[in-house]
């Protein structure tokens, strides 16, 4: 039995801001919860199962509560949208609570649910596994967390890493010194930090100590206490280097492992040590896994279409797959193929 709720708004500034250009923002909260809404006398009218109804209402509040304090971004209504399903606590302010301030002045907030998530889970936790693909803010949001805490003088130094394995390349190919031939694999972290700490500020920390970048090799042997230690690319370390890793942290340390597991630069026959990781500390206690999808990618939005459109391709070509081995087990009188 369908129910109507009506939402009321303080001005028209606010029905405006709510709305959206050609009424998007509405649209879009209709859809998500299978809802039909109609514009009324300075509000709107939602139509629907009580339970959506109430949802989109949550939906409302918490969208026009937003738009009173700044412009409203298509990411963020997708978190607010996410964030009523989950049943988070939409608490805009909460929402809003900047991550980091950048080097230019620039607040850095999570746009979207998942990052909230991702944010929230490294405040929380003493390891924490972002795994996602590429634009979902893994690496930058880690950095930011990380120079905040190293400024609040929570940890006394910050460690960066990644292990060296890009598309077969090895070091010792590449030229120059040592900090020549890492530098490749490590530029994304090095634009994090410029960012976030502007111009060389970065060579200042790592000659006072505070600031380590270095390839995973380097960790072996070591213990890293007071430290916030982020892994990135973890995708491409194999078993082994991913239980030297967690095993080197120290007292009051956090570590982050970030990586995409459908970016596995690894031979073939090597198991990726992100991939073991996730199926063998599931459940321990103190780490924390927040997985990051397309919804969360805050590049272009064409990113975000042709990650989705991969991770069709990836189902479908799955199905696909297992309906041919489906039939070729029912024709060889119920025993699979080859044997």
């Amino acid at each position: 039995m369908n129910v109507t709720k009506e939402k009321k708004f303080d001005s028209f500034e606010d029905v405006h801001a709510v709305f959206g250009e050609l009424d998007c923002n509405v649209k879009k909260i209709s859809e998500a919860f299978g809802v039909d809404i109609l514009a009324t006398d300075g509000g709107v009218g939602i139509i629907g199962e009580e339970k959506s109804v109430e949802s989109a209402y949550c939906a409302f509040d918490a969208l026009c509560e937003l738009a009173k304090k700044q412009s409203v971004i298509p990411a963020q209504i997708d978190m607010i949208i996410d964030g009523v399903r989950e049943g988070y606590d939409l608490e805009v302010d909460e929402l809003l609570r900047p991550v980091a301030i950048t080097a230019g002045g620039k607040v850095i907030c999570p746009k979207t649910f998942g990052q909230k998530k991702y944010v929230d889970a490294i405040e929380k936790n003493s390891v924490v596994f972002g795994v996602g693909p590429a634009g979902t803010g893994k690496t930058y949001l880690a950095v930011a967390l990380a120079v905040y805490a190293l400024k609040k003088r929570r940890v006394s130094k910050i460690i960066l890493t990644r292990p060296a394995v890009e598309a077969g390349e090895k070091l010792g190919f590449l030229p120059g010194d040592m900090n020549e031939k890492v530098d490749p694999y490590l530029r994304p972290l090095f634009d994090a930090l410029q960012d976030m700490l502007g111009g060389d500020a970065h060579l200042r920390l790592m000659e006072r100590g505070e600031l380590e970048i270095a390839p995973l090799a380097f960790m072996r042997g070591r213990t890293l206490s007071n430290s916030f230690i982020i892994l990135d690319e973890a995708q491409n370390t194999t078993k082994e280097q991913m239980k030297m890793f967690l095993t080197r942290m120290g007292d009051n340390s956090k570590v982050v492992v970030n990586g995409d597991v459908t970016q596995i630069d690894l031979p073939s026959q090597v198991e990726s040590g992100l991939k073991h990781a996730l199926k063998v500390l599931g459940n321990v206690e103190g780490i924390e896994t927040v997985t990051l999808g397309a919804k969360d990618v805050v590049r272009h939005e064409l990113v975000t279409r042709i990650i989705r459109a991969y991770e069709k391709y990836g189902r479908d070509e799955k199905k696909r797959l297992d309906n041919g081995a489906e039939r070729n087990t029912q024709s060889n009188g119920g025993e699979p193929s080859g044997l």
